[in-house]
């Protein structure tokens, strides 16, 4: 389908933040060694791949109390992995996505959407020994292997828009997340993250408990961004959960054992970002708003806008889709000249025109495929170039209008469509006696499907009885 095909170009993010190093005893340092016996070309491997991740995920998230817990967390899986010298540089990503993977050489990442999902701390850290494990039994290695030798992500950008994949920041994003870990692979993970966090003292029935609110969260958000990151590379199926159990009970005992600590670890989240990160931009009904670099457009009628570290991406049910990202062009290129520089395919060279709007120079062209007709337009605002990719199976007055009129309504942003963004965050609340899970779920009402996602990020369902005194978790505007 063109939306998804679409996903493959150049994004607008932003870095900020730190990384996190941590020892086996849970200490805060610089990024320095990686785990002891390494192979040289893995520190190779993970340096060089490490600052393509943060920058294709939107930037390292910032939060102390999360780091110092993420940190403690890593530090006893490391002594209970029988790693004494090892050092892991683990970095938290600022991306809603509910992801988590790790790289050769001692790298972990984890999502802020992964953070938000879970619900104490013995599922947090199931989730890290899972990467860790990875990690130790050289899956991660093996996978960039792989990585080295596919050409699916080339192949698609060839294939719709003739590009160049060197060019494109994202493809390294993508080969990354598309070379999943084999069921095998993933299974032993599971088996060898179980015994890493049982011993580390951690309920070792968490894995399996969290497995099942992923699962959840999947059929949630499946048609809102395709099952993207680790819930498509690690399918939390019936037959998974029911291993992982039977792991834990077999390693463990049969019944829920070792530190959960459900209030500590919601203190540490406690004003998470939740969703997009307005640094990354924001969607207002049809209008992208990005605070950091200060623009806005609108896009027509009929489209349904969805963010993501990669671009902006919009699709009408008409057939149609629009794409909007970024591009790194020389300041001392023409912007008619890009445009024909072949990294689109199927370009009118004869259609390039050069225009102004609103104070903004742009250029833009018409392009056709075999099955699809493109309306392309470029423009540079502040010396960063970006890209409008209308696309349809063929032209009309009705699509070269709407393309027409976004292409006109992209501008600076003011204080009027600053205003408009707020911060979503995951807020912290104590249930009262007489309060229920209904009760508590209707203070997400005023979010989009916010009562069915209040029962997933508490692993609650419709009437169950909630505990007075105990805390849960709600997102609201702030």
């Amino acid at each position: 389908m063109l939306a998804v095909s679409l996903l493959a170009l150049s994004a607008c993010s932003s870095l900020t933040g730190s990384n996190i190093a941590v020892s086996q005893t849970g200490d805060i340092r610089a990024p320095t060694v990686v785990p002891e016996g390494t192979d040289p070309d893995d520190v190779v491997i993970g340096r060089r791949e490490h600052p393509r991740i943060i920058a294709a995920y939107g930037g390292v998230y910032s939060d102390r109390p999360a780091e110092i817990m993420v940190a403690r967390i890593v530090g006893r899986l490391l002594a209970s992995a029988s790693q004494p010298n090892a050092q892991y540089q683990v970095t938290i990503l600022d991306s809603s996505e509910v992801n988590a993977f790790a790289l050769p050489g001692g790298y972990i990442y984890v999502t802020r959407g992964i953070l938000a999902l879970a619900s104490d701390t013995s599922e947090l850290a199931a989730v890290l020994a899972h990467e860790i494990a990875h990690v130790t039994l050289r899956h991660a290695r093996a996978r960039t292997d792989r990585t080295r030798t596919t050409q699916i992500v080339d192949r698609v950008i060839t294939g719709v828009f003739g590009g160049d994949t060197s060019t494109d920041a994202t493809a390294n994003r993508t080969r990354e997340s598309m070379a999943a870990f084999s069921q095998n692979q993933e299974l032993e993970a599971d088996r060898e993250g179980i015994k890493f966090s049982g011993k580390a003292g951690y309920d070792s029935q968490a894995a399996a408990r969290f497995l099942g609110v992923m699962s959840r969260f999947a059929s949630f958000s499946a048609g809102e961004n395709g099952g993207e990151g680790f819930l498509s590379s690690h399918p939390s199926t019936p037959a998974r959960i029911q291993k992982a159990l039977d792991t834990s009970k077999t390693m463990f005992g049969q019944t829920e054992s070792g530190e959960i600590d459900r209030d500590g670890y919601l203190a540490s989240i406690a004003g998470l970002t939740f969703g997009d990160s307005p640094a990354q931009g924001s969607i207002v009904g049809r209008r992208f708003i990005h605070t950091a670099s200060k623009f806005t457009f609108i896009v027509p009628e009929g489209y349904t806008l969805q963010n993501s570290q990669s671009a902006v991406v919009g699709v009408a049910g008409d057939g149609e889709a629009v794409r909007f990202d970024s591009a790194d062009v020389q300041a001392n290129v023409p912007l008619a000249d890009y445009l024909k520089s072949g990294w689109i395919a199927g370009l009118k060279a004869n259609s390039v025109t050069t225009q102004s709007y609103n104070g903004i120079e742009m250029a833009s062209g018409l392009a056709q495929t075999d099955q699809w007709f493109f309306r392309v337009s470029v423009m540079r605002l502040d010396g960063q170039v970006y890209r409008f990719i209308f696309a349809a199976k063929s032209d009309s007055n009705r699509f070269a209008q709407g393309a027409d009129t976004t292409l006109k309504s992209f501008r600076r942003s003011d204080a009027s469509d600053l205003n408009q963004v707020r911060k979503v965050a995951v807020r912290v609340v104590i249930a009262k006696a007489g309060d229920s899970a209904d009760s508590l779920a209707k203070q997400m009402a005023g979010l989009n499907r916010g009562i069915e996602l209040f029962y997933i990020i508490n692993d609650l369902y419709p009437g169950d009885a909630i505990v007075a005194g105990q805390k849960y978790k709600v997102v609201a505007l702030q």
